[in-house]
C-alpha cells in the first residue's frame, strides 16, 4: 500500500559540479539551499544584500550590483540608517558605517554574479509593498500607511525576470524554485493565491527562456511530505528533516555525475574535520589527519582550505 504521493524531480539539464560557481538569490529558502550546498563544499554565495522575498526585488538587487549606494538613498527612523533595497542587518546608527556595509555587499554581489555560471532563484511571495511607486525589498518596520500593498501579476514577474535573464544573468543557467515557506500574514487564502502566481510565472519563464529550469521544492513539501510534522514549531518554515529531504531530492536532480561520485568522499572529509577526538595528541588522531590530507589531495576540484588547515595544525601541534 502507498500512503503518500512521492515526487521524483526530473534531472535538470543545468547540472551542478564542483567546477561550477553558484549564486543563490531570494527568500530564506534560498538560504537553506545555499547552506546545504556550502556544507557539501560547493562554491556558493547567497543573497549578498540580504533576503529577498519577491521577484521584483531580486531583479532590482541584480541591477543594483552595478552601482554603489549613494548617501541620499539612505533613510533614517531617528535611530538607525537603512536602505529599502537591503535587509535590516545592513542598517546602522552611523550612516557612514551603513553606507560602507551596503557598498561592500554590492561589491560582493557583483563579484559573485560575474563568477557564477549557475544561479538559483527562489520566489517567496507575489505580494509586494510599494513606496512612492517603487517596490521595496524590506519595510524596515515603518508604518503600514507609508506603503501600498498589492499582488504582482504573472506578466509583471515574467517580464522583469526575463529581462534579467537577457541582461544581468546573460550566459548563466538558472534554476527557479518557489519557496515552500508559508506567509501566514497574507492569510491562508492569500498565501495560496500568491504561490499560484509564482508557480505560473516560473512555468512561463521556463517555457520562454531556454536557460531557465524549475525545481519543485514547493511541491515536495506541500504535496509529497504533506504533513505538519515536517514543519518547524512556527508551522511556517520547513523542519530540519524536511530540509534534508528536499536537499536529497535537489542533489538527485541537480548534481552532475562527477559531483555525485565525489560527494561521499567530501562528506567523509567534512565529518572527520568536525569530529573532536577524545585524545587529540594520540598517534591514532595524527594518523587520521594524515589520511584525510591524502584524501583531500585526491580531490583537487574541491575547496578544502578550512579542513586542510585543521588537519595540518593537528599534526604540527602534536608532533
Amino acid at each position: 500500500m502507498k500512503f503518500r504521493t512521492e515526487i521524483e524531480p526530473m534531472r535538470l539539464a543545468a547540472t551542478i559540479g564542483y567546477e561550477n560557481r553558484i549564486l543563490t538569490l531570494g527568500s530564506c529558502f534560498a538560504e537553506h539551499i545555499a547552506g546545504q550546498l556550502a556544507a557539501a563544499k560547493f562554491r556558493v554565495v547567497s543573497n549578498p544584500t540580504g533576503i529577498l522575498f519577491n521577484p521584483l526585488s531580486v531583479v532590482a538587487a541584480l541591477r543594483g550590483y552595478a552601482a554603489p549606494v549613494r548617501r541620499e538613498e539612505l533613510h533614517t527612523d531617528g535611530e538607525r540608517w537603512f536602505h529599502y533595497g537591503f535587509h535590516g542587518d545592513f542598517s546602522d546608527r552611523d550612516p557612514a558605517a551603513a553606507l560602507r556595509r551596503m557598498n561592500e555587499a554590492r561589491e560582493a554581489g557583483a563579484a559573485a554574479l560575474a563568477a557564477a555560471d549557475r544561479v538559483i532563484v527562489t520566489f517567496g511571495t507575489a505580494w509586494v509593498y510599494e513606496r512612492q511607486g517603487e517596490v521595496v525589498a524590506n519595510c524596515h518596520r515603518r508604518p503600514a500607511a507609508e506603503f501600498v500593498r498589492r499582488r504582482l501579476t504573472v506578466g509583471e514577474i515574467v517580464e522583469a525576470v526575463a529581462g534579467a535573464v537577457e541582461g544581468a544573468l546573460a550566459g548563466k543557467r538558472i534554476i527557479l524554485t518557489v519557496s515552500p515557506v508559508r506567509h501566514l500574514g497574507d492569510g491562508l487564502a492569500g498565501n495560496a493565491l500568491s504561490k499560484a502566481v509564482l508557480r505560473l510565472a516560473a512555468e512561463e519563464l521556463a517555457a520562454r527562456c531556454g536557460e531557465v529550469e524549475y525545481f519543485p521544492a514547493f511541491e515536495i513539501l506541500t504535496d509529497d511530505l504533506r504533513d505538519y510534522r515536517f514543519y518547524a514549531d512556527d508551522l511556517v518554515h520547513p523542519a530540519p528533516q524536511a530540509v534534508a529531504y528536499i536537499r536529497e531530492k535537489f542533489f538527485e536532480a541537480a548534481l552532475s555525475a562527477g559531483a555525485r561520485q565525489v560527494l561521499p568522499e567530501v562528506e567523509a572529509v567534512v565529518a572527520a574535520a568536525a569530529h573532536r577526538p577524545r585524545d587529540p595528541r594520540s598517534e591514532a588522531h595524527r594518523s587520521l589527519c594524515r589520511r584525510m590530507l591524502e584524501r583531500i589531495a585526491a580531490l583537487p576540484e574541491v575547496d578544502f582550505s578550512v579542513e586542510s588547515a585543521y588537519f595540518r595544525r593537528c599534526i604540527e601541534i602534536n608532533s
